[in-house]
């Protein structure tokens, strides 16, 4: 993502788990596609 994207333009995605919406983190800058749940609490409970 390029700088100066406002937070409200971010891609987002919904968790699968808890349902929440989560969106674009700079560290899932590499791999966002492969990202699906929000938190690693909601990656251990499947």
């Amino acid at each position: 993502m390029p700088n100066g994207v406002a937070k409200r333009d971010l891609p987002t995605k919904t968790c699968p788990v808890c349902q929440r919406p989560f969106s674009w983190r700079k560290k899932w800058a590499r791999d966002w596609d492969a990202v699906v749940y929000c938190s690693a609490a909601c990656r251990q409970k499947t």
